[in-house]
């Protein structure tokens, strides 16, 4: 993450933060009680200032987040008082934290169940989820504490499985907005279908939407909108969301200026200005939900790719590539996942996971599961470095047929050798990444970025391996530490194919024993791995240029 800073976004927001901090430490300053009945512009631009502030912080964790001085209410509370959030929790619980602590009405979603009746997960049913139950946030009844852990137990990636256009009885608490510069902005949700979901705190002027997540271990990264979020039926509810405008309604105004009673109005789709389903169904004539995916998006009169589509219009209707920009940001942000695994690794250990027995079978669906394979497994977040490592990959070959087509119009690039000026700063970046992890016995290992991209595929998942497997060793005197038995390496080995997909499969059957998991078939993965040399790739090219 970027440089830390305080904030006091509005003056509303640095008088509320003086007054919140004079009452801190009081039992009356912990109980929520709303003393606006709804949420204004100072306030959303509160939210954003907020949202953003941690998204540029260096914290790497929702209760370090708060306890920093990025939170303008950090000095509220108690220094004991522990904050934990995955990603499903995290938008809930820094909206709710933040109308908390400003008296803003809060609702919530508190229950949800698949569309069609079916037994599905909720959190991947097929047909997507709806809205069985809400629940009002009640005035001065109970602490901001309690009602946070009431939240995260009520809500999970289910709640944001919903079709855009639900529209009641009971509303969803967000609802799907155009993609434009005024919409998109810090505190606008991303949902991936896959089961994760990031919170945007900044949109770069070449557009560009940079976003914070949390994992089950609880620890904060940051991804920018690309490929990783995959674009699926509408039902499943995936892509931008904004928070439903909410409004207390029949409240008694006390003589301390709290609101108590009353029942919250959440804003309709018709109520909302910048509601759009656009992102679901292009721009064009709207296609059946069931030939969603034959919508276009135009920009400009020019048709394109949903993902450009989406940059271009955040951009002001202006897509742009630098190609060596490109290649810096997007080879840094591989190098930033691979420190973020490291963290996740070493939790897994110091749990004592690598201890542990290896199961008789996976989980039903290694993807998404509960109990420790949920918090300290690395299937999903694996999959998208992998994702990552191929779309570096195919960018450069992109850009390079770009420039061979003398694309002037979306590639801004200047020289004569596109290749070889792409190769040097990827090189550049590259050779000042450094990865370290620690085998059993505690001694570092440091890895290059090479060395990384080389093992991806052999980077075990599985949290029941010795850290060396959990990192693609291969050479004997460095997996001589790993005290991982024959039934262990048997179950590494047995691995590979899922280790090759890249793709998640929510809806695979996968708890497989060894014997079965040895054979082919549905939900064991791929037998290869897809490329990802950007060296060779560039080489190639290069050399092919000056033939």
């Amino acid at each position: 993450m970027l440089r830390s800073l305080r904030i006091c976004g509005a003056v509303a927001l640095c008088a509320w933060t003086v007054l919140v901090a004079a009452a801190a430490g009081s039992e009356s300053a912990s109980k929520y009680v709303i003393r606006s009945d709804h949420w204004s512009e100072d306030d959303e631009l509160g939210y954003r200032k907020f949202i953003q502030a941690i998204g540029e912080s260096d914290c790497n964790t929702l209760d370090s987040c708060l306890h920093s001085s990025a939170n303008p209410f950090y000095g509220t509370d108690p220094p004991d008082r522990h904050f934990e959030a995955d990603c499903s929790d995290l938008t809930y619980v820094l909206r709710f934290y933040y109308a908390w602590k400003r008296g803003l009405p809060f609702a919530y979603v508190s229950g949800v169940a698949p569309r069609d009746g079916s037994g599905d997960d909720i959190r991947y049913s097929h047909a997507g989820n709806k809205v069985t139950a809400r629940t009002d946030v009640t005035s001065g009844n109970l602490g901001g504490s309690r009602i946070i852990d009431n939240i995260r137990d009520a809500v999970s990636s289910a709640t944001y499985r919903i079709h855009p256009d639900a529209d009641g009885p009971l509303r969803s608490d967000f609802y799907s907005p155009a993609i434009t510069p005024q919409a998109i902005q810090p505190g606008t949700i991303v949902y991936d279908p896959a089961g994760h979901v990031a919170t945007v705190f900044r949109v770069d002027p070449d557009g560009r939407v940079h976003s914070f997540d949390a994992h089950t271990d609880y620890t904060l990264t940051q991804l920018v909108f690309d490929v990783r979020f995959a674009r699926v039926r509408p039902s499943q509810g995936a892509g931008f969301k904004n928070w439903r405008p909410v409004r207390l309604v029949g409240a008694t105004r006390m003589p301390d200026g709290t609101l108590k009673g009353g029942r919250i109005e959440v804003a309709g789709n018709a109520e909302i200005p910048d509601f759009s389903d656009e992102q679901y169904f292009g721009t064009g004539k709207r296609p059946a939900d069931e030939e969603w995916a034959s919508g276009s998006f135009s920009l400009n009169g020019e048709t394109l790719d949903y993902y450009d589509f989406v940059r271009g219009r955040l951009a002001g209707g202006k897509l742009i590539f630098d190609p060596l920009k490109e290649v810096a940001y997007m080879t840094r942000s591989i190098c930033s996942d691979l420190q973020y695994r490291t963290l996740a690794v070493r939790i897994a250990v110091a749990a004592g996971m690598a201890q542990k027995q290896q199961p008789n079978r996976l989980p039903r669906n290694i993807y998404g599961t509960s109990g420790d394979w949920e918090t300290y497994s690395t299937p999903s977040r694996d999959a998208r470095l992998k994702t990552l490592f191929k779309a570096l990959r195919d960018t450069v070959q992109r850009f390079v047929e770009m420039e061979q087509r003398k694309d002037t119009k979306h590639l801004a690039y200047f020289g004569t050798d596109i290749a070889g000026d792409m190769l040097k700063v990827y090189d550049r970046v590259t050779q000042s990444c450094r990865i370290e992890y620690r085998r059993s016995d505690g001694n570092p290992v440091t890895l290059s970025y090479e060395d990384a991209r080389e093992r991806l595929f052999a980077m075990s998942f599985d949290p029941t391996h010795c850290p060396e497997l959990r990192w693609g060793a291969s050479d004997a005197a460095e997996l001589f530490t790993c005290p991982d038995g024959a039934l262990k390496r048997s179950w590494y080995a047995a691995e590979q194919n899922l280790r090759n997909q890249i793709d998640r499969t929510y809806d695979a059957r996968m708890d497989f024993t060894l014997e079965e998991l040895g054979t082919p078939g549905p939900g064991k993965g791929v037998p290869s791995p897809p490329d990802t040399d950007v060296r060779a790739y560039l080489e190639r090219a290069g050399a092919q240029a000056r033939n």
